[in-house]
């Protein structure tokens, strides 16, 4: 194994660390505690965990946290009145809502109503669309702990060619617009399972991003010698162990770094979370962002 491996789990350590010095200071300074509401609907296990992941990080961060458990029964109307009462609350800086949510409610309506000042898990269209008009308030948690890795390891994404393997609403399309924005200037060719010929795209890449959601999708062939692979996938293999969207083992041999899965980027998605709540908790009072 020749890459140099990207550690997420000991950056999102580092980054916690500096939020929860920040968090204690706001209080501190302006009595002000920073809170996370998260909403999860039904007994879905993944979310559960996910959920209580959060909740964890959140109060060992020193920040307010709730967590509002629904049964899976809950009405349309029901789930939107919770988020309309978490919009009215002063305590709650942030909101998420878990998904997926159960069949019968739609998840689009919600992340709507959520007031776009607490929305750090950054799914409110309007979030989305000050993002593409390149005046970004929120960050989506998943391809801002992308850019936090990058960062941290020295990897430029000015001037870089940046494969984006994956088009989703949550990872693909938001990363593609962040590296484009002045400030990161990556050239970025956004891919997807379709792509004709994946490998010859993204064997152009200096860095590649595999958020598609399909195990093993990126295999050596896939990928330029020398380059960044940035391993965003969470699967279930075979044995039941996670695995990521890259064949780790074989790529490990060509790339020049490479995250692992799992404590690649799941563990700065989390981190990310917490950061976009403490600069909700600054701006809802009209403290700067630091």
């Amino acid at each position: 194994m020749s890459a140099r491996i990207l550690d997420g789990k000991a950056l999102a350590d580092e980054v916690r660390g500096r939020i929860a010095t920040d968090v204690a200071t706001l209080k501190e300074e302006h009595g002000v505690t920073p809170g996370l509401a998260a909403v999860i609907v039904g007994e879905d296990p993944a979310s559960q965990v996910y959920v209580g992941m959060k909740h964890r990080a959140s109060e060992a961060a020193g920040m307010l946290s709730r967590q509002v458990v629904l049964p899976t029964a809950t009405t349309q109307d029901e789930l939107e009145q919770v988020v309309a009462d978490l919009n009215a609350d002063d305590d709650i800086d942030g909101i998420l809502v878990q998904l997926p949510l159960p069949d019968h409610l739609d998840p689009r309506p919600v992340q709507e109503l959520i007031d776009p000042g607490k929305d750090v898990d950054a799914l409110n269209p309007y979030t989305a669309g000050r993002l593409a008009v390149g005046d970004p308030t929120f960050l989506s948690c998943t391809p801002y702990g992308v850019l936090e890795i990058l960062a941290s390891a020295g990897i430029p994404t000015s001037g870089a060619h940046v494969v984006v393997v994956g088009r989703s609403n949550l990872v693909g399309r938001p990363l593609a617009n962040m590296l484009s924005l002045k400030g990161r200037d990556a050239t970025v060719t956004v891919a997807h399972s379709r792509t004709r010929d994946l490998a010859a795209v993204t064997r152009l890449g200096d860095v590649v991003v595999a958020a598609v959601g399909s195990a093993g999708l990126i295999t050596a062939d896939h990928v330029r010698p020398g380059a960044t692979v940035i391993d965003v996938g969470t699967n279930r293999g075979d044995d039941g162990k996670l695995v990521g969207d890259v064949d780790f083992d074989a790529v490990a041999e060509v790339a020049g770094a490479i995250t692992p899965v799992p404590g690649g980027v799941g563990p700065m998605t989390v981190t990310m979370l917490l950061q976009n709540t403490l600069e909700a908790a600054r701006a809802r009072r009209g403290l700067p962002r630091r």
